[in-house]
């Protein structure tokens, strides 16, 4: 069962797809960072994620791509992106 939306450990959005940027990709551990964009294009919070989470499969992706993802629960109080999808075009 999903938590509550209303949840207050939970980041706003948790639910909805966000925009973001990947600042950063280590292929060889497969761990990532991105941080969200607003919609001003500011950037705003940085998630980590793993390569099992980027949705095409070939579990690379460049430094500076434009991403949607969502945020999900990896432990308590611990939100990571999931769902990564690279922009076309970036």
């Amino acid at each position: 069962m999903l938590p509550e939306r209303n949840a207050s450990s939970m980041p706003v959005d948790a639910f909805d797809a966000q925009r973001g940027r990947v600042v950063e990709y280590e292929s060889d551990r497969g761990l990532g960072t991105l941080v969200s964009v607003d919609r001003t294009g500011r950037d705003g919070t940085a998630y980590l994620f793993h390569c099992t989470e980027i949705v095409d499969g070939n579990r690379e992706i460049a430094n500076g791509v434009d991403v949607t993802f969502r945020v999900g629960a990896v432990g308590p109080g611990r939100w990571e992106a999931t769902d990564v999808r690279s922009i076309a075009g970036t």
